[in-house]
């Protein structure tokens, strides 16, 4: 049989805290109403109670046995992902090592390639030079170079002093004589070979 009780009753009736009272109110597991701003709470008596206990006590149990089909199934997804990535894993392990095979195979043909070609370079080369090597050699010797040294000497030969022969060599660069080449970069002159004898 029912009988109405307040919330402080029931929390003591049924040995829990006043939370979880209004907390199985929420959830529908009592039966409740409100009167002049008090909220009561329907219990049975000592037998309807037991029965109510045991009904609960299924309630759990059954929420266990949810919770356990709930687990084993998150498990074996969790089991067909690892499966997936072992699956992806071994694919792409697959393809690394068919893109290896593929470059050591096209690497070695590019060397091939080169080689060739290092082999028509040298040929080219050694065709011009024959070509153009006695050309070179017929070349007459006023296009060579002289070190500033020779120069110098070939000047003290002809009786200019040090500070005449630098005068020499300023002047044939401002009034630009081919023969003396200066760099602005290097700030060195090249002088080509002459008997340079207007200086004398």
């Amino acid at each position: 049989m029912e009988r109405l009780v307040t919330t402080a009753q029931a929390a003591e009736i049924l040995g829990i805290s006043l939370q979880g009272v209004h907390y199985r109110i929420k959830n529908n597991q009592l039966k409740s109403i409100k009167q002049a701003g008090k909220t009561y709470v329907y219990l049975w008596d000592d037998k309807s109670k037991k029965e109510g206990y045991s009904a609960s006590i299924e309630e759990v149990a059954e929420k266990k046995e949810d919770n356990s089909a709930h687990f084993q199934k998150v498990l074996e997804t969790k089991d067909e992902q690892i499966l997936l990535l072992k699956k992806s894993v071994k694919w792409l392990r697959r393809q690394y090592q068919e893109e290896i095979a593929r470059l050591e195979k096209n690497q070695d043909k590019m060397i091939s390639v080169f080689d060739s070609e290092i082999k028509l370079l040298q040929s080219a080369f050694n065709e011009m030079r024959s070509i153009y090597k006695p050309q070179l050699e017929l070349r007459p010797e006023k296009n060579k170079f002289i070190s500033l040294l020779d120069f110098t000497s070939l000047m003290k030969s002809y009786k200019k002093s040090d500070v005449e022969i630098k005068n020499l060599i300023l002047k044939a660069i401002k009034s630009g004589d081919k023969r003396f080449i200066y760099s602005k970069k290097t700030k060195k002159v090249l002088i080509l070979n002459d008997d340079f004898s207007d200086f004398k």
